[in-house]
């Protein structure tokens, strides 16, 4: 039995959801956001919930169960609120700047690093060490952000390269003479 697969995902105010079949199709304030779920799930919209259900017993359904109703629910969310991700860069000389529909990074190469944004992301510099990615897929902002932190992940010694701002970095030691 799938504890999250139970939970109904509530559906907010100012939020309209249709469902054809395996599609579901949810428009909010932030736009509109499209998925297509897994044929072993069944889906119904009861008394602004929508409630999720296997279509039978087998084990597939069962694991689908829960991971559908929280696709679901990060579709709902993402219409209304949105998801965002920030990353911070450590490192003397490493900086972040936008051009445009280009995000341009500084990480010690020779050369700078240019990122063309992805359509439907929205990328801000506050400043030249910190960038912050929203959107309303919560897939594509946290692919990004792991394309982005790839670039130069952070190292175990000092520290520098690009990480998570929630991100904690085991420090090791440095050889002794």
């Amino acid at each position: 039995m799938s504890r999250i697969g139970q939970l109904p995902v509530p559906i907010p105010d100012g939020v309209t959801v249709e469902i054809a079949g395996q599609l579901v199709t949810a428009k909010g304030k932030l736009g509109e956001a499209v998925i297509t779920l897994m044929p072993e799930v069944e889906v119904k919209q009861d008394d602004g919930q929508i409630v999720v259900r296997p279509r039978n017993d087998s084990l597939r359904a069962k694991k689908m169960w829960g991971t559908a109703r929280s696709v679901l629910n990060n579709l709902i969310v993402g219409v209304t609120e949105g998801f965002t991700r920030n990353l911070e860069i450590n490192g003397v000389g490493y900086r972040a700047k936008l051009e445009g529909k280009e995000l341009v990074l500084q990480l010690g190469y020779s050369h700078e690093v240019r990122y063309s944004i992805p359509d439907g992301l929205d990328i801000k510099c506050p400043d030249q060490t910190h960038i912050q990615i929203s959107g309303k897929d919560k897939q594509r902002v946290g692919q990004t952000a792991a394309e982005i932190r790839a670039f130069r992940p952070p190292e175990p010694y000092k520290g520098k390269g690009i990480k998570y701002e929630d991100e904690y970095i085991l420090r090791k030691e440095g050889k002794k003479k």
